[in-house]
């Protein structure tokens, strides 16, 4: 996909659904015998689009969960970077809260879910496990790292992403969160799109990732509304903040602050400015409202690397 010359990609709010298709999973699962899944249980893992695998594998493949292997933790998971044994494809594993689970129903639901969503800027689903109680997600493995790695405190030696590279990852995150929104059967609210969600892959290509987990962060995935789980601080729309249900339009919200960080290089909440300057909403609203400041807005790396060209 060629991103276009424009700045910003367009997000639409509407839930217009296409089907998707099911296929049978790459392996079974090996449940211990008091886990003996109900009919139920089975045919939730005939509708899962991935591979089932047993702990002892992930755990094998992760040399025991050692945290040598962890790359990254959110509020109910922890992901680890492993190497699958019989096939030597390296994977990243997300270890679910084990305690936050009713049953195997709930988790294989979402799962099923998850696996359907099939887009080149979200990241692919390629596995899970749910032996006895526990519950793990197995992902591809995206080896740049994430977009707040490629924007923020960079060391001397790493050269800041050029305005094209920037545009790029704006537009293929835009894709991304379209496909979520409006392609994907039933349509998926994101929750917490943010720069440190973004990964980017050899070429810089962007992925989504941790799209549609909030009802995995909870027992019978309900949700509180104003769930720390579900959106991060500085990235929410106002009516999020205030107490309000997260949704679609609340996703775009987000995606207008991931915007404006590729723009500015600014962190969403950076406590070392001055008060006024520490959200970058409300540190750029001034120069929104004035056409001759909007050169204010651009990362300084950008100028500087401009300037050295010239």
């Amino acid at each position: 996909m060629t991103p276009p010359p424009a700045m910003s990609a367009p997000v639409h709010t509407t839930t217009a659904a296409a089907p998707a298709t099911m296929t049978q999973p790459n392996g079974r699962l090996d449940n211990h015998a008091h886990d003996k899944p109900s009919t139920e249980d089975g045919s939730l893992q005939l509708a899962i689009a991935g591979q089932a695998f047993a702990f002892r594998e992930l755990a094998a493949a992760t040399d025991h969960f050692t945290p040598y292997n962890l790359v990254g933790e959110g509020g109910f998971f922890r992901v680890y970077k492993g190497q699958l044994e019989k096939t030597g494809q390296t994977v990243a594993i997300k270890q679910l809260d084990k305690h936050g689970f009713q049953g195997n129903n709930e988790f294989l639901t979402e799962v099923s879910k998850l696996s359907r969503l099939h887009h080149e800027n979200l990241i692919d689903i390629i596995g899970y496990c749910a032996d006895g109680d526990q519950r793990l997600l197995v992902y591809e493995f995206i080896s740049a790292g994430t977009l707040e790695d490629h924007l923020f405190d960079l060391p001397p030696d790493k050269k800041p992403m050029d305005w094209c590279t920037r545009m790029k990852v704006a537009y293929g995150a835009a894709q991304g969160l379209e496909y979520l929104h409006e392609k994907a059967n039933p349509p998926v609210v994101y929750g917490d799109f943010k720069a440190s969600n973004i990964l980017l892959d050899a070429g810089l290509t962007p992925k989504l990732s941790d799209f549609g987990l909030a009802k995995l962060g909870q027992a019978g995935g309900n949700m509180p509304v104003a769930s720390p789980m579900m959106g991060s601080f500085g990235c929410c729309a106002p009516e999020y903040d205030r107490g309000g249900q997260v949704t679609m339009k609340s996703d775009v919200y987000c995606f207008g602050v991931v915007l404006l960080q590729l723009i500015s290089g600014r962190r969403a909440v950076d406590t070392s400015k001055p008060v006024a300057e520490q959200n970058v909403v409300t540190w750029a609203m001034p120069m929104f409202k004035d056409q001759k400041r909007y050169h204010e807005l651009v990362d300084p790396l950008i100028k500087a690397s401009t300037r050295q060209k010239h």
